[in-house]
């Protein structure tokens, strides 16, 4: 006699739920009774598996909602979403939040594409687990990658349910996960598939006499199969110092050819490893290596401590130096230390004047701490150590909100300081090449206008001619005031009022933390003043810019 075969538990609870397999099965079987299904049923998002719990089983502690959308179901603005706001201040924003939202408010919160993502989409594709590396965040640096371990130990460690007595199933739409998708992979498109350009040269953009070094440099992208948009940012994979590599492999006396897979342990640490900031793996691995005080100043270091008031100044030779004498497996010592990571420039060219190439604005980072001056790994590879017509790995991050308004007629104010006028460069190339009949203000500013005035020529024949109707210059060691581009901003407040009233698009390009803060505090106070706004008002007016991308920022 054959007997049929029992109908499958349908599965209410996806396996990203804070429940084990066994606790899974108990409450898809309890579920399913409720129900009255017998065979499948649409999965619950892991925020409802949690909340339906908690109305089943009053007097419990519900565990933690973990859908990847917020705990009302929506998407809200993210107020953590702020690359001017300390870590700590954003973690507080996003308490009680579900846990992709923690995650994201971990993030440096530039959506600068480093990490192949947007912050939003790092922090998904974290708690979907289709993405592991939790050191990708180049803005947040140790201090994220810190907090996004603690989070993701609710991954790895989720709270248990409490059992108790079932209730009244409440009615409940029933939606699936969303999960964030995998980055693009189409070659020269992402940091996981770069191809191949030539270096093809470099010029100083400053004068003599300038206390800065900056760089004009092109790229030449034949063969590359690569294109751009004007507003587009330019990945580019770098090597280490070859005098820092040496003087690491002298620290640890280890052979520069000892095999490490089919590299060399030289080859590693040129091109594979991050020799900046001492990541806490190091200091775990000097841990094991060492006894007595010193292993327990490395314990400190990798738990985020300061023992000696120094952690921010170590990279990796400062930190071997501080622990001499040290000889690591040449496989663990590359294990411990993160990858290189990519580096994103801001395109300072149009493929309409500048066909088959890229070009870059790149201020060369020194700076001397100790007795040893210290490089930009990616800066300074640009400024000086790779030559002209070598080759190097690179890719195209799209931009997702800095782009040039469809209408040409629009009027545009850019507002760049320094390096920050590079995309505004490309900005006016593209406009001048279309026609764009559309106003064009620009404001520019650095320290000395005789040494530090970038693309003077040019942006001087643009405005000369009138296509840059408004060229507005800040310099801040020219005289005894220090004077930037926000006090040029408030002594036009009348006039910029009235190009936004044309509905002119505002867009902002630099430092996040100081120049693009500095920036939105004089708009907010030039819209309350000339538009006749209260602060609230004229906050509620900057937000409804952003939400309709007339006020759009590339901020780093």
């Amino acid at each position: 006699m054959s007997m049929t075969p029992r109908p499958p538990i349908p599965s209410f609870i996806p396996e990203s739920a804070p429940f084990t397999a066994e606790q899974r099965t108990w409450l898809n079987g309890l579920f399913a009774g409720l129900f009255g299904l017998e065979d499948s049923a649409t999965p619950l998002s892991s925020s409802e598996a949690a909340k339906l719990l908690g109305d089943l089983l009053p007097g419990t502690a519900s565990p933690a909602p973990v859908d990847a959308e917020t705990d009302d179901g929506t998407d809200d603005e993210a107020p953590w979403h702020d690359p001017a706001m300390p870590l700590p201040e954003r973690m507080n924003l996003a308490e009680g939040k579900a846990l992709p939202r923690r995650l994201m408010a971990a993030m440096g919160q530039q959506d600068c594409g480093q990490c192949g993502y947007n912050c939003k989409d790092y922090a998904d594709a974290l708690f979907a687990k289709s993405e592991k590396r939790l050191n990708l965040c180049v803005p947040g640096g140790k201090e994220t990658a810190r907090m996004l371990k603690q989070l993701y130990q609710e991954l790895e460690d989720p709270p248990a349910p409490t059992a108790a007595p079932p209730t009244a199933v409440p009615a409940r739409p029933i939606a699936p996960p969303r999960i964030a998708p995998a980055p693009r992979a189409e070659p020269g498109r992402s940091r996981e598939k770069p191809v191949t350009a030539t270096f093809l040269s470099r010029r100083r953009l400053n004068r003599e006499g300038s206390q800065k070094e900056t760089w004009h440099i092109d790229i030449d992208l034949a063969g590359s199969d690569l294109d751009y948009t004007v507003g587009d940012s330019f990945g580019i994979f770098p090597a280490n110092d070859p005098e820092l590599v040496d003087a690491v492999l002298a620290a640890v006396d280890m052979p520069a050819d000892f095999p490490i897979g089919d590299r060399t342990l030289r080859q590693e640490l040129t091109d594979g490893v991050s020799l900046s900031l001492a990541p806490d793996m190091l200091f775990e691995l000097i841990s094991h290596m060492t006894g007595g005080e010193r292993k327990q100043k490395a314990k400190k270091l990798a738990a985020g401590q300061d023992p000696d008031g120094d952690a921010a100044t170590l990279d990796v030779l400062a930190a071997l130096h501080k622990f001499p004498r040290i000889r690591p497996d040449p496989e663990a010592f590359i294990e411990a230390l993160d990858p290189l990571q990519p580096r994103l420039y801001s395109i300072a060219s149009s493929p309409k004047t500048s066909p088959g190439r890229v070009s870059l604005t790149v201020d060369a980072v020194r700076y001397e701490i100790g007795a040893r001056v210290r490089h930009g790994v990616c800066s300074t590879f640009l400024g000086g150590r790779i030559e002209p017509g070598d080759k190097m790995k690179v890719y195209v991050q799209r931009a997702q909100h800095f782009a040039l308004p469809a209408d040409p007629a629009t009027p545009i104010i850019m507002i760049g300081p320094g390096t920050g006028v590079a995309p505004f460069r490309a900005f006016l190339h593209e406009r001048q090449a279309i026609g764009a009949i559309g106003r064009n203000w620009l404001f520019f500013g650095h320290q000395r206008s005789r040494h530090d005035f970038f693309y003077e020529d040019e942006l001087s024949a643009m405005h000369a001619a009138g296509f840059l109707t408004r060229l507005s210059l800040a310099w801040s060691r020219a005289g005894k005031e220090k004077v930037y581009v926000q006090h040029r901003m408030r002594e036009a407040g009348r006039e910029l009022w009235t190009w936004l009233e044309d509905g002119a698009h505002i867009y902002v390009c630099g430092d996040a933390l100081r120049m693009a803060k500095d920036v939105e505090a004089a708009l907010l106070d030039i819209v309350a003043e000339h538009g006749g706004r209260t602060p609230p008002e004229a906050s509620q007016f900057l937000t409804e810019l952003k939400t309709r991308d007339r006020y759009q920022t590339d901020v780093y």
